[in-house]
């Protein structure tokens, strides 16, 4: 029994360590926005909203131009138009700026619904990447920064996965590795990066009459 014993502690002392040496202990940060649209499928989808929304982008700064052209009309005539005409030029102005704010409405909820199904489709593809990432690096914390509700209030570089994650996820889905990029990647900052079409601002309020010309009653 006594020649067995010292090599049967050595092997548990051996196993131990060996377990001990395995715990993930590292703590990695990754701006998971910002590689989704990093990586080539994100580029291209980004693009690919870019040029559906496109249209409707074009027709609601039409509608912009056309109402600053009528505020500029009956700024020019506030002298020499009739008060009818002045009249008609602000109920004008009111109808097209109510019109255009409900479609700029819609047309952010629509682009939010599109991002949002980008988001979740491709995000799911690249936490399996993050997942065998972590494992293979003995991970055992890594924080999305790009969530603005994380307390996040310094990192160092050097635990940034984001690139790394991004060149994984590009190799293990080369199906879009020949195609130019749709779309520039955005840079890192503290907010969620966004492949969002910009809605036309709002319109200016309309240029009321000069004192003294007020509108007839009707």
């Amino acid at each position: 029994m006594k020649t067995f014993a010292i090599p049967a502690l050595a092997l548990g002392a051996a196993f131990a360590a060996h377990a001990q040496a395995q715990v993930p202990t590292k703590i990695g940060v990754i701006h998971v926005q910002q590689a989704i649209l990093s990586t080539k499928d994100g580029q291209k989808a980004a693009g690919d909203l870019q040029a559906k929304f496109a249209p409707r982008k074009a027709e609601l700064e039409k509608q912009q131009s056309d109402i600053t052209a009528l505020q500029d009309q009956l700024k020019r005539g506030t002298a020499t138009m009739s008060d009818d005409a002045k009249n008609q030029k602000m109920r004008d102005i009111d109808s097209k700026t109510t019109s255009l704010k409900r479609a700029s409405e819609d047309f952010d909820m629509d682009v939010q619904d599109e991002e949002g199904k980008l988001m979740q489709e491709l995000g799911g593809k690249v936490m399996k990447v993050v997942d065998k990432y972590a494992a293979d690096n003995a991970f055992a914390v890594i924080i999305d920064v790009s969530n603005p509700q994380t307390d996040v209030l310094w990192r160092a570089t050097a635990v940034d996965i984001t690139a790394d994650i991004v060149a994984l996820y590009d190799k293990a889905n080369p199906g879009t590795a020949g195609a130019a990029p749709a779309a520039a990647a955005p840079a890192a900052r503290p907010t969620a990066p966004t492949a969002r079409p910009a809605a036309p601002s709002a319109p200016p309020a309309r240029t009321a009459p000069p004192a003294g010309t007020a509108p007839k009653k009707q």
